[in-house]
């Protein structure tokens, strides 16, 4: 991040695989506390739009400290109460894991990263950048026909905390455009560039009716450590709950699609499950 084809029966089952593991996971999320209207907190349902980390992770060192807002009905204008961290994980309920790629749709890495994902299976999140899913719908469609989740990941890339509330609108709101318009569904999730949100941002997303998902364990393959590195920090961050940064796009993906061929049948043998979240 230095910027930071099957049949179709086969797909009909990929798409009910990633439901099940939907219904599976359902309620995965951790709860947050609410004010009621004589100030005191009540708890809000598990999952769903609301739910959010119990327990912070340590962001990486070049991570901006993260903000969020509670997202409203989609399209709504923004209230409080205010998130102070995006979520980060999922709840440890089993053990589930969620591999997420950012920064594509490459043509030159993404398909093997989905053809990978389809050999095996299961379901990921693709945090895509608008600039790059225009240019390459066919493969927005092959994640959608595939089961996976399509997440905004903003058009161009940029560091989200300076731009003006403006720009970052235009930024989200174009490449929900984009995803909507190819796979016939608006995002619901959506990630900040370089891991940098502030508050405009979180408004900005819950009003386009996002919500924001941040990341448990960093691989860090946006610097090309070597494959194996990247193979070994994967197995040794393996937990329940856990959420995986990774990319396929933004420079040489060639490890990172090498890797994930090496840890995803090493990941199910040792008895996770590849899911991920849905509202």
């Amino acid at each position: 991040m230095k910027k930071d084809q099957m049949l179709p029966g086969r797909r009909s089952v990929m798409r009910l695989g990633a439901c099940l593991g939907a219904a599976a996971t359902a309620g995965l999320l951790f709860t947050e506390r609410a004010p009621t209207a004589a100030g005191t907190e009540a708890a809000l349902p598990v999952g769903g739009p609301r739910a959010v980390a119990r327990r912070p992770v340590k962001a990486s060192a070049y991570r901006l400290q993260p903000m969020a807002a509670i997202s409203p009905p989609r399209f709504g204008r923004a209230m409080p109460p205010v998130r102070r961290q995006p979520i980060l994980k999922m709840a440890e309920a089993g053990r589930t894991m969620v591999l997420t790629f950012d920064d594509g749709p490459d043509p030159r890495y993404t398909p093997d990263i989905l053809s990978t994902l389809r050999k095996y299976r299961v379901p990921a999140m693709f945090f895509v950048c608008g600039e790059m899913a225009a240019d390459n719908r066919d493969l927005i469609c092959e994640m959608a026909d595939d089961g996976h989740v399509v997440g905004n990941h903003t058009w161009s890339h940029p560091l989200i905390p300076k731009l003006p509330p403006s720009r970052i609108r235009d930024e989200l709101s174009r490449t929900s455009e984009v995803i909507e318009e190819t796979t016939g569904s608006p995002p619901l999730w959506y990630r900040a560039p370089f891991g940098a949100w502030n508050k405009h941002s979180f408004e900005i997303g819950a009003q386009l009716g996002m919500e924001p998902l941040a990341w448990t364990l960093d691989t860090r393959d946006w610097t090309e450590p070597g494959t194996k590195t990247i193979v070994r920090r994967v197995l040794n961050g393996a937990g329940p709950g856990v959420v995986v940064l990774s990319h396929d796009a933004g420079g040489d993906r060639s490890q990172s699609v090498a890797a994930l061929r090496r840890y995803l049948p090493e990941l199910l043998d040792a008895g996770y499950r590849i899911t991920v979240p849905r509202r």
